[in-house]
């Protein structure tokens, strides 16, 4: 009795030697089992030059994509979903005067508004787009009704409209895209128009900045695109750019990146941007910020100009250029963050 009283006494003191090891060798304060989450956008990227952009206007531009950014965190912080979170933020960004989407949109060269706008989940690769629609107050939330509520991906022009007012999307008049200074730029390239076909188009590039985007990555590692625009300014009859093409100017796969992207947008198109980026990183095993500069450099190489952000899978972020300047920003669950303009 008492030799089984002592193995079993040192069996217990060995178990519960064994469990404090386990205890202490799993254990760290730093420790954070929470993976990593966040948002980046951006507004766009043009010849914008920082003599010609004012103080009081680079606070506006800096407090509107901060509020968008803490938009779209905001939710994914509280567990909510990365297509939830894109919306959310591109929302803010159409909304403003100050960014060619929405309400900032630039003008056809019939002086009308088109917009165009696409949203994706890299969790299955489901997706959605508008194109050239006249009435709507944010393309990027019919765009999302198009991935959910209709068996295709992309619908354009009246079609869609159509199907947003099936939807219950209120429609708004044409004039309420209407702002000064996109209606100047326009008549200002329709002078120079006249006079020089060449000095038309250079004028037209510079003004094609301000197309918005969002990539997020939530808590249970679902990655989301978004990008909203009007175009370019003084575009011809049914031009339609990339932002509405999904693997052009949006992707997202959870197996890679989220993707979007803002330039010329012909250019973004015969290049495939952003599906380019994540096939770089899924075939040669790129690294995100190599994929993006990588890419960046073909359409350089073409002629064409712009912009991408990207997020992967584990919340790594890069934001390539090659313009003077994109209106970009991050905002992630490790505590970095940014909002920059310039180089």
């Amino acid at each position: 009795m008492n030799f089984y009283k002592k193995q079993t006494g040192f069996g217990m003191k060995f178990f519960l030697i064994l469990l404090f090891l386990a205890l202490v060798g799993n254990w760290s304060p730093a420790q954070n089992t929470e993976k990593p989450f966040g948002i980046v956008i951006h507004g766009g990227a043009g010849s914008m030059e920082r003599a010609k952009i004012t103080p009081e206007k680079e606070k506006e531009y800096i407090s509107t994509l901060d509020k968008a950014l803490k938009a779209g965190y905001g939710i994914l912080e509280k567990g909510g979903a990365s297509v939830d979170a894109v919306e959310a933020a591109i929302r803010i960004l159409e909304d403003s005067p100050l960014f060619n989407a929405g309400k900032g949109a630039v003008f056809t060269a019939d002086g009308t508004i088109e917009l165009d706008s696409s949203i994706m989940e890299g969790k299955n690769l489901n997706a959605g787009a508008v194109a050239s629609i006249k009435h709507i107050k944010n393309p990027v939330s019919l765009a999302r009704l198009v991935m959910e509520k209709s068996p295709h991906v992309m619908m354009i022009g009246a079609g869609a409209e159509l199907f947003a007012k099936k939807m219950g999307v209120k429609l708004v008049p044409n004039n309420y895209f209407f702002t000064k200074d996109r209606w100047d730029g326009l008549q200002k390239i329709k002078k120079e128009e006249k006079e020089k076909e060449k000095s038309a188009k250079k004028e037209s590039e510079k003004n094609k900045c301000g197309t918005v985007g969002a990539v997020a990555l939530d808590k249970d590692g679902n990655i989301a695109a978004a990008t909203s625009t009007g175009g370019m300014v003084n575009k011809k009859h049914g031009r339609v750019g990339d932002s509405p093409i999904i693997g052009a100017g949006t992707y997202a796969n959870n197996k890679t990146c989220g993707v979007s992207a803002t330039g010329y947008g012909e250019y973004f198109i015969r290049s495939v941007v952003a599906y380019d980026i994540s096939a770089l990183m899924e075939y040669s095993g790129f690294p995100v910020d190599k994929a993006a500069n990588t890419v960046m450099d073909k359409v350089k190489t073409l002629g064409g100009y712009g912009g991408v952000i990207a997020m992967d899978r584990n919340g790594n972020i890069t934001m390539s250029f090659n313009t003077p300047g994109m209106f970009r920003g991050f905002l992630k669950s490790d505590g970095t963050s940014d909002i920059k303009i310039f180089q």
